[in-house]
This record gives structure tokens, C-alpha cells and sequence, in this order.
């Protein structure tokens, strides 16, 4: 019976031992490398619409290299809702986030959230964000300089550091281009043509110091392009050759061109440093194009139909991932959290990641469906909309319903609300349990900073929002 007795000892040992080890092994853990476009449309990678005139050689590189999703989406229509939802696994509408931050917003992630990066930092990665941050600040001096520009020196507090993050270059939004920061504290005043270039170079630097270490990396890269300001590099001006393509700005194009440039030098530098092979990529965007509606996706950035977040979602693993391979299930950026998570072992605890699926088993090829069974998105107007396989039900700010079926109209112009009651009806009944159970992935319920009800509307839920922080102000 003694061997009887070894198998219950190793058993027993093996329920004690660290969450982390029913990942993978920490030498077989990938790095991980999300590179985040702002604004770059569904229909302007050649790979995803094939008449498209934009040239992105290095994301269509990775499209033959990897996997390509074609029912990838955004959690929102806009920049900030949509960087929270990536970093914190979580639908930005339960915090009431519609809009974006600006240079002086307080932040919108509590330092106690967990995040996916300070998750991974805890199982021994080092993390870095270098870009776009747009999720608020804690200026010191409380408001030092101008929305524009913030003087040498001025420190914030509870940014990317305080969130997981071990190394932060970057800058706080698109209109403040010009105020460089790195860790906790402005470090740099520049032109708007001159930041990419010292965000790019930074990165490569990272990945470089990176790839000589024995732990493992994951880096965030939000860029800027194709978001305004449209300032290509004087060297990238009439390189992509789409000058005609877009008349009222004729170097957009180039902008295009330029931000797929910076993907490409990231490629690059894994390749060279020797480690592509154990290195997990994602190159994705935070919404639609500003102002491009692409057919046959309706409308664009900000809108709460598909052309405002049904993006582009690539991901290249060696040895993981079939190359060239195409999935239709859909997936949401927010799922970025719980696939890290999964990849390494690690338990999510309740209060986090409440809306966060992994997308492992698609990566693996692994027949079946994605776990995510519905998927909720928002528009800048407070428009919500729950999908639930072709079925896509939108809930207007003015109250209004529309019913679509995206498998025959993904163009959404037939209206199926009159017809399809039974349907609606076991929509509404969803939408209303995750609102009220705090959370899409099971788990035990969690509260929502935001209230609100389907049957008041958002709007109601964003002005006694107001009025709460008005009556919080005064007191």
C-alpha cells in the first residue's frame, strides 16, 4: 500500500503549491507584447479589407504569421473607456466612463484594482508602459501648467507605477502630445512630430535591456497614430503613397503608414534579440477611425454600431499559433486579462477582471466556442448594446431599441425589433443580470460604481452622476 500512500503525499503537496504553477513553467511563459493603434478602422488594413489603399505591410505580416479575428471588438467607441476595459478586464460603463480624460482628469483606476499588468508583475514579469496613457493622473501641484503643456518637473502620483507598472515613458493624451513623462514626473516639453520617434525609440530600448534578463516581459505600446495630430516624420511625408486617399489631410495616410512602421521596428527588435519564438504579440485598436466609416461596417469612432468597435485583432505565438489562421468568434480586448492570466496560472480573484474571458483555447485552435457568451458595448452618447451570437441588441441613450441580425446585416439597416420579440425579451433579461450581478464572468456578485437601469436610461444614471459629485463637492 505504500505506493497508495506516495500518491495521496503528492497529491496533497500539489493542492498546496502556488497558483502559478498550473500555468505554464516560468521558463516556458511567453513574453507578452500588446501594441495598442488609436483610432485605426476595421477597413484599413489591406488584410482586413482588401481594397483598402492604406498600407500597413507589418500588421498584415503578422496577419500571415499568426491568427486574424474578424469579430474582434473594443469595450467602447472612444480612447479611455477602452484603455480601462484593457487594463483592468472590467466594462468601462459600470465606473459611468463614456467620455476621455484630459491633462488634469483624477484618475479612473483605483491604486487597489488589480490589473493585468500588476498581476503579471507579481508572477515575475517586468512591465512597462510606453505611450498613451489617457486614464487620469494626481498632479501634485494640482493643476501646474496648462491642458497643453505641464512644467519640467511637476510629479504625479498614482499613474502607471502604482498600477503594475514597473517602467512608464509616455505622455497623457493626444492634445497634450507635447509633455513628455517618464515614471512620475514630466521629463521633456516637445514638438507633436517629435514624440513618436522618442516613444518608438524607448520601446525598442526596453525590449533590448529585456531581452537579456531571465524574466519573463510584458509591454503595453499605445501609440498615437492614426490619431490627430497627423504628424508623420519628414522622412515618412509621401512614403505611403496614399497622398489622394484622404484630401483634407493629405499626409493621414503617412501617419498610417508610420504607426505600422513602429510595430514593425518592435518585430524587429524581438527578432533580433532572439526571443520572437517566446514572444506572444497582439497588435489591435481602441476603436473605429475618427470620421471613416468603412462598408460595409456602419458608421465609426464613437458610434455604438459596428464601425465604432469591431477592430482589428491580430495575434501572432510561434509554435502556439497556426500561421495565417482566421477565427470568427468574437473576443473583446477586455479579454486580454483573463488570457494572461490563464497563460501563467494565475487565479483571478472576485473583485477583478469581472468581464475578462480567456481567449486561450482559440489561440490553440481548440474546437468549440469562445467562453464569452455575450459581449456588451458603448458608444460615446451612453448607447449600450449586448451581442449575443448574431444577435445584437442596442439600447439608445434616448431609449430607443433596435434589433439586428449580424450574421445577414452586419451593415445593420434592418431593423427586427417588431419581429423578434422573444428574442428581445431574453436580451433584455441578460443585460439587466449583468448589470445587477456586477459581473459577466461567474463569480460572486460585485457592486458597480455607476447605477443606473435600462428602463431610466444611461443618461439618467450620468446626470444623478453629476449631481452626487456636485453634492460630494459642496460638502
Amino acid at each position: 500500500m505504500r505506493w497508495q500512500q506516495i500518491v495521496l503525499f503528492v497529491l496533497v503537496i500539489a493542492a498546496f503549491l502556488p497558483e502559478s504553477s498550473k500555468g505554464l513553467q516560468a521558463e516556458e511563459r511567453p513574453n507578452i507584447l500588446f501594441v495598442l493603434f488609436d483610432d485605426l478602422g476595421y477597413g484599413q488594413p489591406p488584410s482586413y479589407r482588401g481594397e483598402s489603399q492604406f498600407q500597413l505591410p507589418n500588421l498584415d505580416r503578422l496577419v500571415a504569421e499568426g491568427i486574424r479575428f474578424t469579430d474582434a471588438h473594443s469595450a467602447s467607441a472612444v480612447c479611455t473607456p477602452t484603455r480601462y476595459g484593457v487594463l483592468t478586464g472590467r466594462y468601462p460603463w459600470r465606473i459611468g466612463q463614456f467620455g476621455v480624460c484630459t491633462t488634469y482628469s483624477p484618475p479612473i483606476i483605483p491604486t487597489d484594482r488589480l490589473t493585468v499588468a500588476k498581476m503579471l508583475q507579481q508572477e515575475g514579469y517586468s512591465t512597462s508602459c510606453i505611450g498613451k496613457w489617457h486614464l487620469g493622473l494626481n498632479w501634485v501641484d494640482g493643476k501646474p501648467g496648462n491642458e497643453k503643456k505641464v512644467p519640467l518637473g511637476a510629479k504625479f502620483t498614482d499613474g502607471p507605477n502604482a498600477l503594475g507598472f514597473d517602467y512608464f515613458y509616455g505622455f497623457t493624451h493626444a492634445r497634450n502630445i507635447f509633455t513628455v513623462l517618464e515614471q512620475d514626473r514630466v521629463v521633456q516639453h516637445v514638438e507633436a512630430i517629435d514624440n513618436q520617434p522618442l516613444m518608438i525609440k524607448k520601446a525598442v530600448e526596453w525590449l533590448e535591456q529585456q531581452s537579456q534578463s531571465q524574466k519573463p516581459f510584458f509591454m503595453y505600446f499605445p501609440m498615437c497614430p492614426p490619431h490627430t495630430p497627423v504628424v508623420p516624420p519628414e522622412s515618412f511625408q509621401g512614403k505611403s503613397g496614399a497622398k489622394d486617399l484622404v484630401k483634407k489631410d493629405p499626409k493621414y495616410g503617412d501617419w498610417v503608414y508610420y504607426g505600422d512602421w513602429m510595430l514593425g521596428q518592435l518585430l524587429e527588435t524581438l527578432e533580433k534579440n532572439g526571443v520572437r519564438e517566446n514572444t506572444l504579440v497582439i497588435a489591435t485598436s481602441d476603436n473605429g477611425a475618427e470620421g471613416r466609416p468603412y462598408p460595409p461596417l456602419r458608421e465609426a469612432k464613437r458610434s455604438i454600431y459596428e464601425g465604432g468597435h469591431r477592430v482589428p485583432f491580430v495575434v501572432r505565438w510561434p509554435g502556439k499559433v497556426e500561421p495565417g489562421s482566421i477565427n470568427d468568434q468574437t473576443v473583446c480586448l477586455n479579454d486580454l486579462f483573463a488570457t494572461a492570466a490563464e497563460i501563467v496560472g494565475a487565479d483571478l480573484p472576485d473583485g477583478s477582471a469581472e468581464d475578462s474571458f480567456s481567449f486561450l483555447p482559440l489561440l490553440q485552435g481548440t474546437v468549440g466556442k469562445s467562453k464569452r457568451t455575450s459581449t456588451v458595448h458603448q458608444s460615446l452618447y451612453g448607447d449600450l448594446a449586448i451581442r449575443r451570437g448574431k444577435w445584437k441588441l442596442i439600447f439608445h441613450a434616448d431609449k430607443t431599441r433596435v434589433l439586428f441580425n449580424l450574421r445577414r446585416d452586419l451593415s445593420e439597416t434592418q431593423d427586427l425589433f417588431d419581429e423578434q420579440q422573444q428574442q428581445i425579451a431574453e436580451m433584455e433579461t441578460e443585460m439587466n443580470d449583468l448589470i445587477n450581478s456586477g459581473r459577466s464572468r461567474p463569480g460572486s456578485a460585485q457592486k458597480n460604481e455607476f447605477q443606473f437601469n435600462l428602463e431610466q436610461g444611461v443618461r439618467a444614471g450620468i446626470h444623478q452622476q453629476r449631481n452626487n459629485k456636485k453634492q460630494k463637492k459642496k460638502s
